[in-house]
């Protein structure tokens, strides 16, 4: 075998997840695709160059007939049928999983992405978990003795499994030499162990693919599940995907991605966070058009470019007979604050009432607490239909110009967004390097898309020189650095433990410190792809703890 593991796993069932089948199936998947991908990875600079020296984009033309024919997606298996409330969170540990099986959602995305630091022992527990829970047996009894089981009433949450993006490595499996790609280990870790029982009891293999940019990349995933069907021997079509469109180059090319994936799609999901990202990093260094974007907070879905995204997204994914799936609610209850509480699902059951009444199918929660909220609002909508893929809304007409549109969006820049862009820049990014990807910040679920706008505004206001709304100061490398300076002090109180804080916020807050400084050399395209060679060295100080900063 070409296939080498760079360290040994403490993890009591490594042996099992990676057996010399496994790893073998894993090695004939980068044969087969591993290069392809970097072509694919390598090709996204080119365009999104083209892009910001242009200042737009537009829907592809050398795929008209794909836009203009008569086709739609595989029909969705019986247990797909019904995505009205699906709740989002990492695979490990065991006790977060069982949580989210058992949280009344209908749909559990578990989360080897954003939500998940890809720790070598994180990876495998969280294919041990969802082997468990493909196979009925997952469970877990605290240190204090405490059980917790999976129900057994036929109510629990059907598993899409969401792998690393295209763009990330896995450092500690080489193939051939190199680092392995991050999404093959992921997906070839859980489809071999849990395939075949997944096709018997219906439930799958379903996943969740994110951070694409170009339809060639979901054909690429396309072939991958082809091979891996007639590699473990069910049926072609059986996987399901639906694909996140959390990129502006993504955005038009909606129905080139079902169209690609058409045997094997699912639909595809309305993201927010990522999205915005994937905005200021497109046009960084654009001059033909304005796209500097407002304080993350008062970015709306209801901002004029955003409507124009959502909208296109329930028409394409309708008209080819998907899903549409809606945005993520992140609040996290307040136990001490009921009135902060309510105040805060009031929000969620509106946003979540525009989604089913513009003809979203569902939408993601981020705590069980918000799963019969969004539920009430889809049940009001959809009533006994498990969904509303018949509403074509074949009025919606959207533009490039209006899907570019950032320029209309309410709001501004202002100093005290942008301390709290730092806060939770360094906040989450210290706890994701302690190996926690899911950190509860100011009562609201952070993840690795949050920090990314986070830092990636700081760098686009340093860049453009833009005036605070509040303060009338601009926004400088210098003001930037003297506010990060008392943010990181005001964490080192919270925290109040000299060691981790030297382990984890001090390397946190100096990456952070180089990826805002407005500069193009130091513009990266993923804060996740930093922040994970730190991992090895931040963890070799000590045995890692995953902590959790609340705030």
């Amino acid at each position: 075998m070409s296939i080498t593991l760079t360290r040994t796993s403490q993890h009591p069932r490594s042996a099992e997840i990676l057996s010399d089948e496994a790893l073998a199936f894993i090695e004939e998947l980068h044969h087969r695709f591993a290069g392809r991908r970097d072509e694919l990875v390598a090709a996204r600079e080119d365009r999104r160059k083209e892009a910001s020296a242009t200042g737009t984009l537009t829907f592809p033309p050398e795929t008209a007939q794909v836009r203009d024919g008569d086709w739609q997606v595989a029909p969705a298996p019986a247990a797909l049928q019904d995505r009205r409330v699906e709740i989002t969170g990492p695979a490990s540990p065991a006790k977060m999983a069982i949580n989210a099986l058992n949280s009344g959602a209908k749909v559990w995305l578990a989360d080897l992405e954003d939500a998940s630091t890809p720790t070598w022992e994180n990876v495998l527990d969280a294919v041990a978990n969802l082997s468990d829970a493909a196979h009925g047996t997952l469970a877990f009894t605290s240190a204090e003795g405490k059980e917790y089981s999976v129900r057994q009433d036929g109510k629990t949450a059907v598993v899409v499994v969401r792998p690393r993006g295209w763009h990330l490595p896995e450092e500690h499996v080489l193939v051939d030499g190199a680092e392995a790609v991050g999404a093959l280990v992921d997906f070839g870790l859980h489809f071999f162990h849990n395939a075949a029982a997944l096709t018997a009891s219906g439930q799958g293999p379903f996943y969740y693919l994110p951070k694409m940019e170009h339809y060639l990349e979901a054909r690429l995933w396309n072939e991958v599940f082809t091979f891996a069907q007639e590699y473990v021997g069910i049926p072609h079509g059986t996987v399901r995907a639906t694909m996140l469109i959390e990129t502006i180059p993504a955005a038009f090319q909606m129905e080139e991605f079902l169209y690609e994936l058409r045997d094997h799609a699912s639909g595809l999901n309305a993201g927010r966070w990522d999205y915005l990202f994937s905005i200021v990093k497109t046009f960084r260094d654009s001059t033909a058009g304005d796209f500097v974007l407002p304080d993350r907070g008062a970015v709306s879905m209801t901002a004029p470019f955003m409507r124009a995204y959502t909208e296109l997204l329930v028409k394409s994914c309708h008209r080819r007979g998907a899903f549409a799936m809606g945005g993520m609610a992140a609040v996290i209850p307040d136990r001490k604050h009921p009135d902060v509480t309510a105040a805060a699902f009031a929000k969620v059951t509106d946003d979540k009432t525009r989604e089913a009444n513009d003809g979203f199918d569902g939408s993601w929660v981020a705590h069980p607490d918000l799963v019969p909220v969004c539920q009430e609002v889809f049940d009001s909508v959809l009533g006994s239909k498990p969904n509303q893929v018949d509403r074509l809304r074949e009025e919606v007409q959207v533009s490039p110009e209006q899907l570019l549109d950032v320029a209309s969006a309410d709001g501004g820049v202002t100093e005290s967004g942008l301390r709290m862009n730092l806060y939770v820049a360094v906040a989450y990014t210290a706890v994701w390097l302690s190996g926690n990807g899911a950190v509860a910040i100011h009562n609201l679920m952070e993840d690795a898309a949050t920090a990314e706008i986070s830092r990636t505004q700081i760098w686009q206001q340093v860049n453009q020189a833009v005036a605070a709304r509040d303060t009338g100061n601009v926004i400088t490398a210098e003001l930037v650095q003297s506010v990060l300076a008392e943010e990181v002090e005001r964490l080192r109180g919270e925290v109040n433990d000299p060691e981790r804080f030297a382990r984890f916020y001090e390397p946190a807050a100096a990456l952070i410190g180089r990826l805002v400084s407005g500069r193009a050399e130091d513009y990266e395209d993923f804060l996740t792809l930093s922040a994970y060679r730190l991992l090895d060295q931040v963890n070799s100080l000590g045995q890692a703890s995953p902590g959790a900063h609340t705030a």
